[in-house]
């Protein structure tokens, strides 16, 4: 096996998980788990901790906001508590504003169907990105989030290995060629490659534990 297989098998074997897995969040091409992972991506696209983020999803969800209706119904005061349970204390004010005028918007435009913004891009990527992008607080790096994770379920637009994911490609001294690093990791989803990638490129020991365990 060649160098560059064993790290990617490495890192795959202790850091492939997604962050929709971490988050409990069943992924399937259905609205409320797509609305879920939209919600996801927009936690972690903030200058926090991951492990707050995926947090904050769940505490969230267990408060019952777990669809745009439910998010758009509840009070300011009820997002920014559940916020609050999370540890999403920095930005919750702001968070909780932006994520009830963004299920607004996607019941009013899409009518809380994250399918239908696909529909609607036609199967561009380039467009998806923008389309997502019009989410309040949904910016480059939170429609990446999304994009790396939705290519589980929808698999035509993958593989999606962002900046971030090739970041972290660079980082194990993995090419950093989309195609590349696919062929290099098998019969692993690209999803999972992605989310593994971007782990190694947030923490260095991660990187280091993997090219470690490769030698």
């Amino acid at each position: 096996m060649r160098r560059d297989e064993r790290v990617v098998r490495a890192l795959v074997g202790a850091h492939g998980q997604t962050y929709a897995e971490e988050a409990g969040i069943r992924l399937r091409d259905t609205p409320q788990p797509l609305y879920r992972l939209l919600v996801l991506a927009h936690l972690l696209s903030a200058r926090i901790r991951g492990s707050i983020a995926v947090a904050t999803a769940r505490s969230l969800y267990e408060a019952g906001l777990r669809d745009p209706h439910r998010m758009a119904s509840a009070s300011w005061q009820d997002r920014v508590d559940a916020l609050g349970r999370g540890g999403y204390r920095r930005y919750d004010e702001r968070t909780a504003a932006q994520l009830g005028a963004g299920a607004e918007l996607l019941g009013e435009r899409w009518g809380g169907d994250l399918r239908r913004l696909r529909k609607e891009a036609d199967g561009e990527v380039c467009e998806l990105r923008r389309l997502l992008r019009e989410f309040p607080g949904v910016g480059p790096a939170g429609a990446d989030i999304f994009l790396r994770e939705a290519q589980r379920v929808w698999p035509d637009i993958g593989p999606y290995l962002d900046g971030k994911a090739l970041q972290g490609a660079g980082r194990l001294g993995l090419p950093k060629d989309p195609e590349q690093l696919v062929e290099l990791a098998g019969r692993t989803e690209p999803a999972v490659l992605a989310a593994a990638l971007v782990r190694a490129a947030l923490d260095k020991e991660v990187a280091e534990d993997c090219l470690r365990h490769a030698e």
